[in-house]
């Protein structure tokens, strides 16, 4: 009788810390944005025709995917691994951003956000991940 209460009582723990930590922990929202003027004025020289959205759509693939998801949506595999949510881009606070607030977030970054601009390192690429970005609209 001991033993199969000291069982229980040990097999009762075990679930218990498992479930505790396969709870994904709630992310924080980031905080806001301190875009530099230079950047909130910036115009977009790229047009958002279907070419500029396939280059981005291929960037986007290949370089942010992994944490924003196929769909922009903030729920890539590395997502779950970051303490703050990426945030969805067919929300509309995200797509009220002018062309060069989302430059500036997308290539110079902060935080968790990495700098992309060694990765994407000429003008039509940025901005072709933006027009991408900008395809996101609900």
């Amino acid at each position: 009788m001991k033993t199969n209460l000291l069982f229980l009582s040990v097999l009762f723990l075990g679930v218990v810390t498992l479930l505790a930590f396969s709870i994904p922990q709630e992310q924080k929202k980031g905080a806001k944005w301190d875009v530099p003027a230079k950047y909130k004025e910036m115009k977009n020289p790229a047009k958002g025709d279907a070419e500029s959205i396939k280059l981005g759509k291929a960037l986007y693939a290949k370089h942010c995917r992994s944490c924003h998801g196929n769909a922009g949506l903030g729920d890539g595999p590395k997502a779950k691994n970051l303490e703050t949510y990426p945030g969805d881009f067919s929300d509309a606070a995200i797509q009220a951003h002018s062309d060069g607030e989302l430059y500036y977030m997308s290539v110079v970054g902060r935080d968790e956000m990495p700098n992309f601009e060694k990765n994407l390192p000429d003008e039509e690429s940025r901005w072709a991940v933006i027009n991408y970005i900008r395809s996101f609209k609900k």
